[in-house]
């Protein structure tokens, strides 16, 4: 017992001395510390003084040194893609160009103002012709176009209108099929055949709605699109126009990321103003149509912009003013600028038509003729005569023709007893 608390004694010794040991060595080593901490700062001191800086002035230093070095590589690394950049652009513009083109491109007939139905032999003409010229004066007034009879084998239908002259064609030949050639059956088939040219001009709207992936229209704008077929823009079918635009349009957004939706559709739909009846650009009047349907924004800024009457507000509206651009810039696409003729066309109906008595008013041969349907019981012959000049004097006035322009005012009483 006496020898274990020996022990133990000798052992808690030895770990005291032990300890004061490892004291002396660590008030040692901080000792150092305090003199190398010392050692820093007066050398530190002698550094500022030498250098005219202090440490955190002389780090915001080093860091704009070593800043401007990365700053001259970044900038040197940016001019070498920029003039890469240069050096591949323009021919990856062509490439990007040419190919949205390739994906446009859409059979294309020229449309002209005359429609040709061809005929068996000379007195299919006289049937037509009538008793008097009733026949060829009632078919005229039922469908606003101007028949010429004077070549032999064929019947030359002429007005700017395409639809009128459609159906003009549409209608004379079941009129030739058919042995009861007279006014009233005049009358009948050619009602009929504006219904069947209406349900042709919606399926149109929806060919080439779905043509170019667009499935949802609202059943009245596919109605007015259909619309185009029968409608030139400066000689180039509109129809065609619309879809060359959308599917050029489409490939550029998908080249570069741009929402497709929005092109689709606005390339679609950016010239239906055209074949809406109004006052105001054809770009008013498609913006005033699709807003009624709830169109987004960009779709309908799309078309708003894409004669740049505003400016553009998206990427989209910018590529279907390009896609609209090419479409109609290509060589063969337009002919000649009939733009202007279908508008002075039209601007010589609605003159006449503003005075009482006129129930009617079909311009000819390129505005050298006017003819004016007049309300038998509105208007006395002498009436008719003096309403004719009046009509004559302010056309040739307001829309400066050159040339005489040769009024004719057809007023025809009928009686009917069944």
């Amino acid at each position: 017992m006496n020898n274990q608390n020996k022990d133990l004694l000798d052992l808690e010794k030895k770990l005291l001395e032990k300890q004061e040991k490892i004291d002396k060595e660590k008030e040692a080593i901080d000792k150092e510390k305090e003199i190398i901490r010392k050692t820093q700062e007066e050398y530190a001191s002698k550094l500022e003084k030498a250098g005219g800086l202090t440490a955190e002035e002389a780090k915001k230093e080093l860091l704009a040194e070593v800043e401007k070095k990365e700053t001259e590589t970044l900038a040197r690394i940016i001019r070498e893609r920029e003039e890469e950049a240069k050096r591949t652009s323009d021919k990856k513009a062509r490439e990007i160009v040419v190919e949205a083109m390739r994906h446009g491109a859409v059979n294309y007939i020229p449309e002209y103002t005359v429609s040709i139905v061809k005929i068996a032999d000379e007195e299919i003409k006289g049937r037509i012709i009538g008793k008097e010229g009733r026949n060829i004066r009632a078919f005229e007034q039922a469908t606003g176009v101007d028949v010429d009879l004077d070549e032999e084998g064929v019947i030359r239908l002429s007005s700017f209108d395409q639809v009128r002259r459609e159906i003009a064609r549409r209608s004379l030949e079941k009129l030739i099929k058919d042995t009861r050639v007279q006014p009233f059956r005049i009358e009948e088939i050619v009602k009929e055949t504006e219904k069947e040219v209406e349900r042709i001009m919606f399926e149109e709207g929806e060919r080439i709605s779905h043509e170019v992936g667009v499935y949802n229209l609202p059943r009245e704008v596919i109605g007015v699109l259909g619309r185009a077929k029968f409608r030139t823009s400066y000689g180039q079918n509109l129809s065609l126009h619309l879809l060359e635009t959308a599917k050029i349009g489409t490939h550029l957004a998908e080249e570069i990321g741009a929402n497709v939706d929005v092109v689709r559709i606005g390339g679609l739909l950016h010239d239906i103003g055209k074949v809406l009846p109004g006052d105001g650009s054809h770009v008013e009047l498609g913006v005033n149509f699709l807003s009624k349907y709830n169109f987004p924004e960009a779709i309908i800024n799309s078309i708003a912009e894409h004669h740049e009457d505003k400016p553009f507000s998206s990427i989209e509206s910018v590529i279907v003013h390009v896609a609209d651009a090419i479409s109609g810039a290509r060589p063969g696409a337009r002919y000649e600028d009939v733009e202007e003729y279908g508008k002075r066309m039209k601007e010589m109906e609605e003159i006449a038509k503003k005075y009482d008595g006129v129930s009617d008013a079909y311009a000819f041969e390129a505005g050298r003729e006017l003819r004016v349907v007049i309300d038998p019981g509105k208007l006395t012959d002498s009436e008719t005569t003096v309403i004719a000049d009046k009509i004559r004097e302010e056309v040739t006035s307001k829309l400066a023709i050159p040339g005489e322009v040769k009024v004719t005012a057809i007023r025809e009483f009928r009686a009917v007893s069944s």
